[in-house]
């Protein structure tokens, strides 16, 4: 028990250090990036392999391009970003710090930019294709999502399981939360469930998380 909640501790920290400033929840939403800044404002070294999410083979050489991107029905461009491992030391010491990681969980990220250039939303989703390791923890990462942003306002359900969906080492998870705030909409989903048709080795396990502006634009 001990040795769990010292994991769990340590999971936090990370997300907090690659979230950022742990004490200004009501400015920061992802190292520097902040819910409705300017596009032109985002570091250019801090994040790399910029493309536009929704449409495959289109790279972008800036935030600035996100006109490149089809905007989706809330007139919304998505950007898909990784971070660049060449600007945090830790990364070349400890491969928990190394690559796009939230509590140490790989994630995918998407900036959602409106037509003006700011930023309306952040999703963060872990990677499916990561290693098996880090796969078989993907649901946690909804833990480490709630303390960072309170346990307190979370409205949860457990959403119904279909017949051919089984548990995968006695649990099955399909959990939707939302969270609102001043100026933010908090979305949180977690799954952990075997399908019929995948293999022993296989399963579904996942943490999605978007961050919405609630303030008036």
């Amino acid at each position: 028990m001990k040795h769990r909640r010292l994991a769990s501790a340590l999971s936090l920290s990370l997300l907090l250090l690659a979230w950022g400033n742990a004490n200004a929840h009501d400015t920061i939403d992802l190292r520097d990036l902040s819910l409705g800044m300017s596009v032109a404002d985002i570091q250019p070294k801090e994040y790399i392999n910029l493309a536009c999410a929704t449409k495959e083979g289109v790279k972008l050489s800036s935030w600035n391009d996100f006109r490149a991107c089809p905007a989706d029905e809330t007139g919304l461009h998505s950007i898909s970003f990784r971070f660049n491992d060449e600007v945090n030391p830790l990364a070349a010491v400890n491969d928990k710090y190394e690559g796009t990681k939230l509590g140490g969980h790989p994630v995918l990220l998407r900036g959602l930019v409106d037509s003006s250039g700011a930023l309306r939303g952040i999703r963060i989703d872990t990677d499916p294709s990561a290693r098996l390791f880090w796969r078989k923890k993907a649901y946690l990462l909804a833990l480490s999502v709630r303390a960072r942003y309170g346990e307190a306002g979370w409205i949860c359900r457990e959403l119904e399981s279909r017949e051919d969906e089984s548990p995968v080492a006695g649990l099955l998870i399909k959990e939707h939360c939302e969270k609102r705030s001043e100026r933010r909409h908090l979305i949180l989903d977690r799954k952990l469930y075997r399908r019929a048709d995948q293999p022993i080795s296989d399963f579904v396990n996942a943490t999605h998380l978007i961050i919405e502006e609630t303030t008036d634009r």
